[in-house]
């Protein structure tokens, strides 16, 4: 039995439904090690599980006339007269499979459940084919309640109106330092010492760029976009500037945009725009960059304990909805702003001048709910610590 991610409840509700289901992400977050646990879930002796990381498979799906692909997948054992379960890792590496999957759901109502990495192929290759026929969920790397799991730790954190006592705070503390520092990946956070979990975002790194970057993003100047995500990195939690980006780079301006938008949709940064409210005088145009994970920022370029913690914040955020932010031309700003109710402002070592900022700019935003969120142990009223998102 794996370890319980929070995505597989999710998954489990449409076992038996008509679409395809694609799981995606970044990569190392667990999409291979989901889809063999549905494997092993499904109730079925007619199932079939194929990975095409390996060349060799990708042969069974290359034809043409898609009956023949039928013939091959029947020769291995799946009857097509009885609902078939069909599971396949590593989807991006065959374009034409989004047509062989519509063929097989409208025609022999098989069951498909898929993973891809890239979101940037996935959206091209699926957005038109599978129409209608398709549910896609996203696997990010570990939020810091899978983390206690993974760390079979028994502290359960009930809610974010808990109170939590200076002392359960301390117990915590230890854990959830070690979540930013070395971050959510599962193989990292699996590894028992500091220079395994090093080696391993080295080669999750390494990993992304040369199969995602250089093996499909097919670019004419990988080095380029290898220095663009450095410098994003280091930018953690900063506004883009896609000028001064270009001259240090010596990279057009469409062209970092091209990086930038690939970095997106295959899950390595999210930018995040600023909330427009009308005749409120805003900074409109730049928007935030966050990394996909903590413990890879941390290893690969050192920033400070502040934006990190903001970018561990983000990463738990951002997964329950649309994030922005909020910036006058004064400076004065709200971090982020959630589905457009709900306020949210990331300190360090928050005080009462914070409090009373989140107060008034949330007023004036028209907010349902905001909400100071501490690193350390804090005595104010109302103020919540990360680890209890």
């Amino acid at each position: 039995m794996i370890k319980p991610r929070q995505i597989l409840p999710k998954i489990e509700k449409f076992y038996n439904s008509r679409e395809a289901i694609i799981i995606t992400g970044m990569r190392r977050t667990g999409k291979t090690t989901i889809l063999k646990e549905v494997y092993n879930r499904i109730d079925s002796n007619n199932s079939f599980f194929i990975d095409l990381e390996n060349p060799l498979n990708r042969k069974y799906f290359e034809e043409d006339n898609y009956e023949r692909i039928k013939n091959t997948l029947s020769g291995l054992g799946i009857d097509f007269s009885t609902r078939a379960y069909i599971f396949i890792d590593e989807i991006q590496f065959l374009p034409n499979l989004p047509s062989v999957v519509k063929y097989f759901i409208d025609h022999y109502n098989t069951k498909f459940f898929l993973t891809g990495s890239a979101s940037f192929y996935l959206k091209n290759l699926f957005t038109e084919s599978l129409s209608g026929r398709k549910f896609v969920f996203h696997l990010h790397p570990l939020n810091f309640q899978e983390f206690l799991s993974f760390k079979d730790s028994s502290i359960v954190i009930s809610s974010q109106t808990e109170t939590i006592s200076q002392p359960l705070y301390e117990s915590i503390s230890i854990l959830y330092d070690e979540f930013i520092t070395y971050g959510g990946f599962p193989g990292v956070v699996l590894k028992e010492t500091i220079e395994e979990k090093k080696r391993s975002l080295d080669d999750i790194f390494t990993s992304f760029y040369n199969l995602e970057v250089i093996q499909l993003g097919d670019f004419r100047r990988n080095d380029s976009i290898r220095d663009l995500m450095l410098l994003l990195m280091q930018r953690t939690g900063t506004k883009l500037d896609i000028q001064k980006l270009s001259k240090e780079l010596e990279v057009s301006r469409p062209t970092i945009k091209e990086y930038i938008s690939f970095l997106n949709d295959t899950f390595f940064i999210k930018t995040i725009s600023p909330l427009s409210k009308g005749r409120d005088t805003e900074i409109r145009k730049s928007p935030k960059v966050y990394i996909c994970d903590s413990g890879l920022v941390n290893h690969i370029v050192k920033i400070d304990t502040g934006r990190l913690f903001e970018n561990t914040v983000f990463q738990h955020l951002h997964q329950k909805g649309d994030i922005h932010y909020y910036q006058r031309k004064s400076g004065v700003e709200l971090d982020f702003i959630l589905n457009r109710k709900y306020g949210y402002e990331i300190k360090t070592s928050p005080n009462q001048s914070d409090l009373k900022k989140i107060d008034a700019l949330s007023k004036d935003l028209g907010l349902e709910k905001h909400t100071l969120i501490s690193k350390r142990y804090s005595t104010l009223p109302g103020i919540i610590y990360g680890f209890q998102l």
